[in-house]
């Protein structure tokens, strides 16, 4: 097995990179439902990443200091009613989200007659949702659609609390709270447990089991397109070809990259019927988020927080969201961002020197098409205006900025090779998603092209560290 890497370390968007002198941070800020089963197979424990660990605490913030903190099934600092509710609400969910977990880590067969195998894993789907009971069974088919304003507008009152139950079902997406179709299985696939962790520390583990394993892992090594010839049962994927013009031969290549990068740009489209490249090039991957990392002299004090030891979510209600997204929808970028923030040194110490911290937050929505484009000038007053909005809930951080980076969707195309900067390759919505992920003929791992897989975040189960669409994959490739 030969690992090929574009760039000079592992673990692309995961993997630690320095972005000031001696502060370090990886663009993905937090690893939160990592596939047990997965790291158990890989035996990452030894390699150096926890067998288990907890989820950090979600923060809501209020710029007064009276927070919203949810830890599990727990939440503090709403009224009574929501308190009561909110671990019946979780439970329920819970159920709902353990039902699916086992298809995650499976291939999602084609939704047309076919192997008795395949019939055999839509029928334990029926079977899972079946065993929750008729009136369960019910309320998942009537919340599974909904838009995840209207589902949690059901159950609270907080608008705080409503807010961030909405954001882990929207994050990284083109959605809002009242887009229909959007965040009910997203949430579900983010509540199906596993291991939770510091993204360089899962790196480093995968990177020591590949090695372990006898794979030979080579960085710095672009791969400029896939070598595709014609045999006796016709086009096949052969090798690929590297940047600098060496031919690599194989019986398989398996790609990571996002679909349209691997069909479009690698294989090429003459090498495909088209109205499967057509289906590609429809994919929707326009990424919203952009990333801000703040080098601190010391560690920033929130407004009514002893301890700033959390996600931190500065979305005070719905409304901000959704206003937020409304700005992004017509190529814009709201002056009131809302965002989700870490300081993951705090965890790992070697990413900042010694007293000092990293500050990471995921500023939703900044918009792939900026109107005019991502000049100098509107990178600065996006990171201004998101500087100023943390300012309002730790009202001394600027004092404490030795260096600040703002990387928009555009940056991250162009850093990562990853088409529009989109974390999950493709929207992650319910016409791209399980059989339909990334889009038929492509959706089972397999492709149109023989010899040629799909391994990436465009695959189901999707995006996030979980390592779930690698291990489908490879167990598609040996069956």
């Amino acid at each position: 097995m030969l690992v090929l890497e574009s760039a000079d370390t592992v673990g692309g968007l995961a993997g630690s990179r320095e972005f000031h002198d001696g502060f370090n941070v990886p663009v993905a800020h937090s690893v939160n439902h990592f596939s047990q089963k997965i790291a158990n197979d890989l035996d990452l424990a030894k390699h150096g990443f926890p067998a288990s660990g907890k989820s950090l605490p979600a923060i809501g913030l209020s710029a007064d200091g009276s927070h919203v903190v949810v830890q599990g099934n727990q939440v503090l600092g709403v009224d009574t009613s929501d308190a009561e509710a909110f671990p019946r609400f979780m439970a329920q969910m819970q159920r709902f989200a353990t039902a699916l977990k086992p298809f995650w880590l499976k291939t999602i067969p084609r939704a047309a007659p076919g192997k008795l195998l395949d019939m055999a894993t839509f029928a334990r789907i029926g079977l899972k949702l079946r065993l929750l009971g008729k009136e369960e069974m019910r309320e998942f088919m009537r919340i599974a659609t909904l838009p995840a304003r209207d589902l949690v507008d059901e159950k609270f009152e907080d608008e705080r609390l409503k807010a961030m139950l909405c954001w882990d079902g929207l994050i990284g997406s083109k959605m809002a709270p009242r887009s229909p179709n959007n965040a009910i299985l997203p949430m579900l696939y983010r509540m199906s447990g596993g291991c939770a962790g510091e993204p360089c520390q899962l790196i480093e583990a995968l990177h020591a089991s590949a090695r372990a394993a006898g794979a030979e892992i080579r960085t710095g090594a672009t791969v400029d397109r896939v070598l595709v010839r014609a045999d006796q049962e016709g086009l096949r994927a052969h090798g690929v070809i590297l940047a600098g013009g060496e031919q690599i031969e194989a019986d398989r290549v398996i790609s990571s990259a996002d679909p349209q990068t691997t069909f479009i740009r690698l294989v090429g489209i003459e090498h495909l019927e088209i109205q499967f490249t057509n289906r590609i090039r429809r994919l929707r991957s326009d990424g919203q988020v952009a990333k801000l990392h703040l080098a601190l002299s010391g560690l920033p004090e929130f407004t009514g927080l002893n301890q700033p030891n959390g996600r931190m979510l500065i979305a005070p209600e719905m409304d901000a969201i959704e206003f937020a997204f409304d700005h992004a929808k017509y190529g814009e970028c709201t002056t009131s961002p809302v965002m989700e923030i870490v300081i993951p040194s705090l965890a790992d110490s070697s990413l900042a020197p010694e007293g000092q911290h990293v500050l990471s937050a995921h500023v939703m929505y900044a918009p792939y098409r900026l109107k005019g484009g991502w000049s100098d000038a509107a990178c600065e007053t996006l990171r201004e205006n998101a500087i100023d909005t943390i300012a309002r809930y730790a009202p001394g951080i600027r004092e404490l900025i030795k260096h600040s980076e703002l990387l928009t969707p555009a940056d991250l195309e162009r850093r990562y090779h990853l088409t529009g900067g989109h974390w999950h390759h493709t929207e992650y919505a319910l016409d791209q998603l399980l059989m339909m992920r990334p889009t038929y003929e492509a959706a089972q791992y397999s492709t149109p092209l023989p010899g040629l897989y799909l391994c990436g975040a465009g695959c189901h189960p999707g995006g996030d560290l979980t390592g779930g669409p690698g291990h489908n994959a490879a167990q598609e490739i040996l069956r």
